[in-house]
């Protein structure tokens, strides 16, 4: 009998958790004017955060490669 009732409360918790995200789901609906990123680079002028200059891309240095990142 005992293990009828667990495995039956089991089953209550899931469906109520269940039915409880799907009410919390619908009930915060997105919001379809929202911007997918915002433009905070765009908003520096001259692409300078910080003093720090922003560029995309990779640019080569002479800094010797890592080969081990073994730490002890």
């Amino acid at each position: 009998m005992r293990p009828v009732l667990l495995k039956l409360g089991a089953t209550a918790l899931t469906l109520g958790a269940t039915l409880a995200s799907a009410v919390y789901v619908t009930a915060h609906l997105k919001n379809p004017s929202a911007p997918l990123q915002p433009t905070v680079l765009a908003s520096q002028q001259g692409g300078q955060v910080g003093g720090v200059t922003i560029t995309p891309g990779v640019r080569q240095s002479d800094v010797q490669p890592v080969t081990s990142t073994y730490a002890s």
